[in-house]
């Protein structure tokens, strides 16, 4: 019975620590921050790969979205730029970050209004074939939503 419940204890933890993972994908903390109908908004995360060998997002689509494009953010002479990437790699025994001024999603064409303690479903494509959806709680604030990472 104690071996049970450390196990079922082990599996909400492991919930808990992510949004959603397939194989051995994990997405942890997925938010965007508020926009609306029309424009375009921006998703976060953090793509956690505990396998082997490196493994790479192809492709992400959402409902709530015309489409949905990954960019990279860098400075050069003090200017910001954006440049759509076709696929972003997972290394392997790695994460690789999806945040304010890093890699990013863009979410065009917004179907609706998200505000506040909205989620934002999509489905994310990878290399490997694992497909993993996920729903990003929309946050007001300056980062991810306190507390454990997001769940579906």
């Amino acid at each position: 019975m104690k071996l049970l419940l450390l196990a079922l204890s082990l599996t909400f933890a492991a919930a808990q620590g992510s949004a959603q993972a397939a194989g051995k994908i994990k997405v942890l903390q997925p938010w965007s921050r508020p926009a609306v109908a029309g424009t375009n908004a921006i998703g976060y995360m953090t793509l956690v790969n505990d396998a082997a060998r490196p493994d790479a997002l192809e492709k992400v689509e959402s409902p709530v979205a015309a489409r949905v494009e990954m960019h990279s953010s860098s400075m050069a002479g003090g200017i910001m730029t954006m440049k759509q990437q076709a696929k972003v790699v997972v290394p392997a025994h790695g994460r690789t970050v999806f945040g304010p001024g890093a890699y990013h999603l863009m979410l065009i064409g917004l179907t609706r209004t998200l505000k506040a303690g909205d989620r934002a479903p999509a489905t994310l494509t990878f290399a490997s074939g694992a497909k993993i959806k996920v729903s990003f709680l929309v946050s007001a604030g300056a980062g991810p939503p306190a507390g454990p990472a997001a769940t579906p």
